[in-house]
């Protein structure tokens, strides 16, 4: 039985929403001077070397991702990747307007921040989706070579999290490394292609049964 994919409207919404959790979650990290890893930990490594805005650096930043997006995903996973990209962009930047984190725990924020944005990176993977960047080459390699998108990720991010070292000090380096484990604890326990996916019949030759297809839902 083929899987239905999800509505235009049920993407956009669904991406609205992991846009929020993911703005949210970088807002307790800033809030704390914390540190993130894939993109947005870019985007925050740039605004900390040159007083920038964090939402035009995380943007930027992505454009270049969308061509391997674009040539080597699909068309609908390039798309979705610029709206919820893009929502995130605008969105790191109005929640102050909204929201005042006065004080906030470091250790409370790295794991509520890493949750977060795990859970909303998660819901953007399930809708053909991601945060751009290191999620880009993340599912690509996870849908064409099967490698965890979570394990990679997390390797990348530690990269990241040790050039924050020129910038913030050791401690809140530590705090940050407990957020990326957080984050990706998330994603690789609970994006498993599949355990979602029926199964194909046995054909005449062997075929992979495992491998996520991004234009699914």
């Amino acid at each position: 039985m083929p899987i239905a994919k999800h509505s235009v409207v049920e993407d956009i919404f669904a991406l609205v929403c992991a846009g929020l959790f993911v703005a949210f979650g970088v807002h307790l990290f800033q809030s704390q001077d914390l540190m993130v890893g894939g993109a947005a930990g870019l985007a925050l490594l740039g605004t900390y070397a040159f007083s920038a805005n964090f939402g035009l650096i995380f943007f930027l930043i992505n454009l270049p991702f969308y061509a391997l997006a674009w040539t080597q995903i699909s068309r609908r996973f390039t798309i979705n990747t610029f709206v919820s990209v893009t929502t995130v962009s605008v969105l790191s930047e109005q929640l102050p307007r909204f929201v005042d984190i006065s004080h906030a725990n470091p250790l409370f924020a790295a794991v509520f921040g890493g949750i977060l944005i795990g859970v909303g990176m998660l819901i953007m993977f399930r809708h053909a989706s991601s945060l751009g960047g290191v999620g880009i080459l993340a599912f690509f390699l996870q849908a064409k070579y099967n490698l965890r998108a979570g394990y990679f990720q997390l390797a990348v991010d530690s990269l990241i999290l040790l050039s924050s070292l020129f910038f913030i000090a050791w401690p809140l380096v530590l705090i940050s490394i407990l957020a990326a484990v957080c984050l990706n604890m998330v994603i690789s326990l609970n994006h498993r292609p599949e355990r979602y996916e029926p199964k194909k019949k046995e054909a005449a030759a062997p075929v992979m049964t495992n491998t996520p297809h991004p234009q699914n839902g």
